[in-house]
């Protein structure tokens, strides 16, 4: 699913240095970066070539900013998809020629549980969050909202039921399953189908659990 999503003011400051910007599959990082930073030079480790290239050599990020003047930006989309790139980073940084880079990600989590390079405060960790509705203005509808959730990437799409379906299927294989979050995928998908149902109301266990047809257990 791509990050591609119509470009709205979004309510966030980008900081004067290198940062790293995650959230959520969709929420505009992508979008936000190429509308904020249209001269930049931009590494998308979600094209696979790409990806091989820097895996086998990070080195290649070294050799591509030092073909670039001296304050220039790098917006590296993905980052936790090659984690070894954060120790080339952080020698460009320290090089103190106004290089300013933007790693953004969906998965805070792997680069943490990864034990590589993040920088020693060297870049800031910011978030991107699904629209506010405030954010939407004139356009913000309350029912589409609790029915859709408000996710850019399906909010701005003309079939959002569909888009919702294959974000679920997304997040449930890229997130959950490939992570290990969950020992037992099909009780966590049952679970999000019941939990959809609870909005508002007073959380039972028991009933959950008994609707998703799973034992009460912490790790699953």
């Amino acid at each position: 699913m791509s990050d591609n999503v119509s470009v709205r003011p979004r309510f966030f400051d980008p900081p004067a240095s290198s940062f790293f910007l995650f959230g959520p599959r969709g929420t505009g990082k992508s979008t936000w970066c190429r509308e904020q930073y249209p001269d930049a030079v931009v590494v998308d480790l979600l094209q696979p070539d790409v990806r091989r290239e820097y895996l086998a050599r990070p080195e290649r990020l070294r050799e591509l900013a030092h073909q670039q003047g001296d304050g220039q930006v790098f917006v590296i989309d993905e980052v936790q998809k090659c984690p070894e790139l954060l120790s080339v980073v952080h020698g460009l940084i320290e090089e103190h020629r106004g290089w300013r880079f933007v790693l953004t990600g969906s998965s805070a989590r792997k680069l943490r549980g990864a034990g590589v390079d993040l920088m020693g405060g060297r870049a800031l960790w910011q978030e991107m969050h699904p629209y506010m509705a405030a954010e939407l203005g004139a356009n913000f509808d309350l029912d589409s909202a609790l029915k859709h959730g408000m996710v850019p990437v399906v909010v701005e799409d003309d079939h959002p039921d569909d888009v919702l379906r294959a974000y679920v299927g997304l997040y449930l294989e890229s997130e959950v399953q490939v992570q290990g979050l969950v020992r037992n995928l099909s009780n966590f998908a049952r679970f999000l189908e019941v939990a959809s149902f609870s909005h508002g109301q007073v959380i039972n266990i028991s009933n959950i659990a008994r609707e998703c047809h799973a034992a009460i257990s912490l790790r699953d």
